[in-house]
């Protein structure tokens, strides 16, 4: 998924106007791929009472540890010297910072896209109803820009990772992983 020849400026946008408008009730597997579905709601804006339904998938690979010894040094580009000193300081306290990776796999094949001629309102209850009827726990509802729509899916991608860290990490705790 890349941004394609969106400007900086119109990237920013679709990152701070996206809205999760339900999130899924389950996080990333900890030991599995995580299929999430999702439904993209925009306003298109070059036309009154059009809005664009995107609806697809979006799977999550299994988090991957990964131990910052196996690596001759970390890169802590940016930083001041006094990051290079806290990790020093973690290493000779033997603490190890656990970094996980995540992956997602975006489906463009099963992208499908509707246009309805509405209110962006209307539509957004209507998905929303019907979301609760099937009550499906793997279900975002989200809703952002029409020509930056991938970069909406991209933050709801950053956003589940951020939710599911935690849990991730107490699992590889409980398995004696980490």
């Amino acid at each position: 998924m890349t941004p394609g020849n969106h400007s900086p400026d119109s990237i920013q946008y679709a990152l701070e106007t996206a809205q999760l408008l339900h999130e899924p009730d389950r996080r990333i597997d900890t030991f599995g791929a995580t299929r999430f579905k999702f439904t993209l709601i925009s306003e298109l804006m070059d036309k009154v009472g059009q809005v664009r339904v995107r609806t697809g998938e979006l799977e999550a690979h299994k988090p991957q540890i990964i131990r910052p010894d196996a690596y001759k040094e970390i890169e802590l580009e940016g930083f001041n010297e006094k990051a290079a000193e806290y990790m020093d300081w973690l290493k000779e306290q033997r603490i190890e910072p656990v970094f996980f990776q995540y992956g997602f796999t975006f489906k463009r094949t099963n992208v499908q896209e509707e246009l309805i001629h509405d209110s962006v309102d209307n539509v957004r209850d209507r998905v929303l109803e019907d979301l609760r009827k099937t009550g499906d726990p793997m279900m975002a509802v989200i809703e952002g820009v029409d020509d930056a729509w991938e970069v909406c899916l991209l933050k709801f991608s950053i956003d589940i990772i951020s939710k599911s860290a935690e849990i991730n990490a107490f699992d590889f705790k409980r398995r004696g992983l980490l």
